[in-house]
C-alpha cells in the first residue's frame, strides 16, 4: 500500500523552514569565521582536538575501533543505503518519497565535496598521526553524510510510525547515530569540532530542503476516498481544545483542506475553553445540525464531547492530542495526526459503551475509558501538568514513583450488579470500559468496548514482592485471582471507601471522596474507527 503522502505535512509548517533557516545562518557564520580565522573558535578548535588526540593516542583496539565506525558509517555506505530505500519505495510506486531520496543523495555528493575547496582547510597535524588521510578538513564528509542519514531516516520514521515509545526509540537512534559519526572524526584526529559541526548542519540542510522541494504539494496528490458511514450529510462540526492543538490557524486549514477532499464542504469550528472542556460546544454543534464531530484534544475534552454525543446518533472523530490518548488506543485509531483525521473523516462507525458514573461531590458525568480510586488516582492527581508537556506519559511514571511510596492502602468496599459488599484492602480499585493501558499493558485483558460489560480490578498487594507478582500477573495475561489482584465483571458498581480517596476519571483528577457508583450504557456512542477496527 502506498505511503499516505499527508503525513508528510507538519503539524506547525513553518516549522521546517524556521529550521532549515537556522542550518544555513549556521553555515555561513561557521563558514566566514573558518576563513577568517577567528580567533575564539580556532583555539576552541585546537583545545578540543588535543583533548581527542590525547584520548585516543596508544590505545591501538580503540583507534581500530574508530576506524571501523569510519568504515561502516562512512559515506558511499549510508549513501548507498538510502539509493536502495530509493529502489524500493519506487517498485512500491512511491514515487515521491523515491524522488526525494535521489535527491538528497545526489546534491550531497556533490555539495559536500564541493564545500571543502572553497576554504581549502587542512586537516589537524600530528607528530605520529592516528589514522592515515588525505584531503582538505572543511567541512567533514562523514559528518555531511550523517546529517543527511540521519536526517532522512528520521523523516521517514515520521511519516512511517505513529506516534509512540517505538516511534521516540527509532529517532533517538537516529540522532545519536549521527553524533557518533561526528565524535569518531574528531577523536581520530582528522577533523576539528568546527568542520564537524558545518558536515552535520550541511547534511541536515539537505535532505530538509529536498524534502521541502518534493512535499510542498503533497496532499494534493492523495486519492480521494469517499465517506463509508454516517447519515449521508455534510455538515461537519469539529470541537478542538486550542492547548492540545497548538497552532490553531494551521490545524484549522490542513483539516478543512482534508475535509474538501472527502467531500465535506461545511465545517464549523468550536473551541474550548478553561471553563468549558467541550459540553457547550458540542451541544451548539448539535443544534447546527452536525452530521459528524470531530474532536481534538486530550482524553478530557474527548470525554465530555463523547458524554455529549451519547444517544444522539451522530458519530465522534477522534484526533486524539493528549498524554495518555486511551479510547483512541484500545480502538485502534491512529496516533499521528494526519492519519486519524483521515479516520475520523473516512473511517466505520462502530457503536461503543459508555459508562455513567456518580459520587460524592461528583456531578453526575460519563467516562469512555476507566475510572479510578486510590493509588492510580494519586498518580493522575499529582502529575506536574508543565512535566507532561516536556516528557508526555513519563510524568507518570515520575509521579508514580513518588506516590507508590507515600500512598497507603485503603479499606474499601465493592458491589457488582446490587450484589452483597465484599470489603478489600486495596492500594488501587479501577472500573474500565476497556482494559489496556499506554504500551498495550493489559491491566483487564478481558474488557471489550462494546460488550455491555463493566470490568473492575483490585490491586492490593501488601509488599514489594506483592507488586512483583502483580505485575508479572498483569503482562502475562494470567487470569488467577486473590487477594493480591482481584477481578469481577457487572452492569453496576458501587465503590465506597472508609476516608475521603483519590479519584480520578479517564486520567483527569476528580477529587477525593468516599464512593463511586458506576454503570454500563451498553451502545450509546458512535465512534469512528478504521475499516479493520470496526470488524475486529
Amino acid at each position: 500500500m502506498p505511503i499516505d503522502l499527508r503525513r508528510a505535512q507538519p503539524t506547525r509548517p513553518r516549522l521546517l523552514g524556521s529550521l532549515l533557516g537556522g542550518l544555513a545562518l549556521l553555515l555561513v557564520v561557521l563558514t566566514v569565521m573558518v576563513g577568517l580565522r577567528f580567533e575564539p573558535l580556532i583555539d576552541l578548535d585546537k583545545t578540543v582536538a588535543d583533548a581527542a588526540y590525547d584520548l585516543s593516542a596508544g590505545h591501538a583496539t580503540w583507534i581500530a575501533f574508530l576506524e571501523g565506525v569510519a568504515f561502516w558509517l562512512g559515506p558511499w555506505a549510508m549513501r548507498g543505503v538510502l539509493l536502495v530505500v530509493a529502489v524500493v519505495t519506487f517498485v512500491r510506486r512511491d514515487r515521491r518519497i523515491a524522488l526525494w531520496l535521489v535527491a538528497v543523495v545526489v546534491v550531497e555528493l556533490v555539495v559536500a565535496p564541493a564545500s571543502k575547496w572553497i576554504l581549502d582547510r587542512p586537516r589537524p597535524e600530528w607528530t605520529v598521526p592516528l589514522t592515515d588521510i588525505g584531503g582538505y578538513s572543511y567541512p567533514s564528509g562523514h559528518s555531511a553524510a550523517a546529517g543527511m542519514f540521519a536526517t532522512t531516516l528520521v523523516l521517514l520514521t515520521i511519516v512511517l510510525t505513529q506516534k509512540g515509545a517505538v516511534r521516540r526509540l527509532l529517532l533517538t537512534a537516529w540522532v545519536l547515530l549521527a553524533l557518533v559519526v561526528g565524535a569518531d572524526r574528531v577523536l581520530l584526529g582528522v577533523h576539528y569540532v568546527s568542520d564537524v559541526v558545518a558536515g552535520l548542519a550541511l547534511g541536515t540542510a539537505v535532505a530538509l530542503a529536498a524534502w521541502i522541494g518534493t512535499m510542498w504539494n503533497a496532499v494534493a496528490e492523495t486519492p480521494q476516498q469517499a465517506v463509508s458511514t454516517g447519515t449521508g450529510g455534510k455538515r461537519l462540526a469539529v470541537v478542538l481544545n486550542p492547548i492540545k492543538v497548538g497552532d490553531v490557524a494551521s490545524f484549522t486549514a490542513r483539516l478543512t483542506a482534508w475535509a474538501r477532499l472527502a467531500d465535506w464542504h461545511e465545517v464549523r469550528w468550536y473551541e474550548t475553553t478553561a471553563d468549558d472542556p467541550g459540553t457547550s460546544m458540542t451541544e451548539q454543534a448539535l443544534s447546527d445540525g452536525a452530521d459528524l464531530v470531530i474532536v481534538a484534544g486530550g482524553d478530557g475534552t474527548v470525554r465530555t464531547v463523547c458524554h455529549e454525543l451519547a444517544r444522539t446518533g451522530v458519530a465522534v472523530g477522534i484526533v486524539p492530542l493528549g498524554t495518555g490518548n486511551l479510547l483512541a488506543r484500545n480502538l485502534g485509531i491512529p496516533l499521528h495526526v494526519g492519519d486519524a483525521i483521515d479516520v475520523a473523516l473516512n473511517g466505520q462507525d462502530r457503536a461503543i459503551d459508555l459508562v455513567s458514573l456518580e459520587g460524592d461531590d461528583l456531578e453526575p458525568t460519563a467516562f469512555t475509558v476507566m475510572a479510578g480510586l486510590g493509588l492510580d488516582a494519586a498518580i493522575m492527581n499529582n502529575t506536574d501538568d508543565e512535566l507532561k508537556k516536556r516528557v508526555g506519559w513519563v510524568a507518570y511514571v515520575v509521579s508514580g514513583v513518588r506516590q507508590f511510596v507515600r500512598y497507603p492502602a485503603t479499606r474499601v468496599e465493592i458491589s457488582v450488579d446490587d450484589g452483597p459488599f465484599v470489603k478489600h484492602r486495596a492500594r488501587t480499585v479501577v472500573i474500565g470500559n476497556v482494559g489496556h493501558l499506554q504500551g498495550g499493558l493489559p491491566l483487564m485483558p478481558d474488557a471489550k468496548v462494546d460488550d455491555g460489560l463493566l470490568d473492575v480490578v483490585v490491586i492490593s498487594p501488601s509488599r514489594m514482592t506483592g507488586w512483583v507478582r502483580v505485575a508479572y500477573r498483569v503482562i502475562g495475561k494470567r487470569p488467577r485471582t486473590d487477594g493480591r489482584l482481584d477481578r469481577m465483571t457487572g452492569r453496576t458498581v458501587v465503590l465506597r471507601a472508609d476516608r475521603p480517596t483519590a479519584r480520578q476519571l479517564d486520567g483527569d483528577a476528580a477529587g477525593e471522596g468516599t464512593e463511586l457508583r458506576a454503570e454500563i450504557l451498553p451502545g450509546v456512542l458512535l465512534v469512528r474507527v478504521p475499516q479493520d477496527a470496526a470488524r475486529a
